[in-house]
């Protein structure tokens, strides 16, 4: 026998993390400008975690805004499986460790 199923989700598997809402995309968009464009503007470049493919979609959504807002270029580079870096011109290499 055969039974529709009505008003049934797929339930995230224990440690997947839940997508954002709308508002809260749009507020962690607007903390990131706000806290990484600091960063950049005080040393010219920052590393962030990234490890999903919507973290780094949201990533380059804020280099991208903060490119429009200061008239100037923010260059994003994948520095490993996991981080990001954000840089402005004259700051690409990373400084020697």
């Amino acid at each position: 026998m055969i039974r529709d199923l009505y008003n049934v989700r797929w339930q995230p598997v224990d440690g997947d993390p839940t997508p954002l809402t709308e508002d809260e995309e749009q507020r962690a968009r607007a903390t990131l400008f706000h806290d990484l464009g600091t960063v950049i503007a005080e040393r010219g470049w920052v590393r962030f975690p990234a490890y999903s493919p919507e973290e780094r979609r949201r990533l380059l959504d804020v280099a991208h805004r903060l490119t429009e807002h200061w008239g100037q270029r923010v260059h994003v580079v994948a520095e490993d499986p996991c981080a990001l870096r954000l840089h402005l011109d004259g700051y690409g290499t990373p400084p020697a460790a």
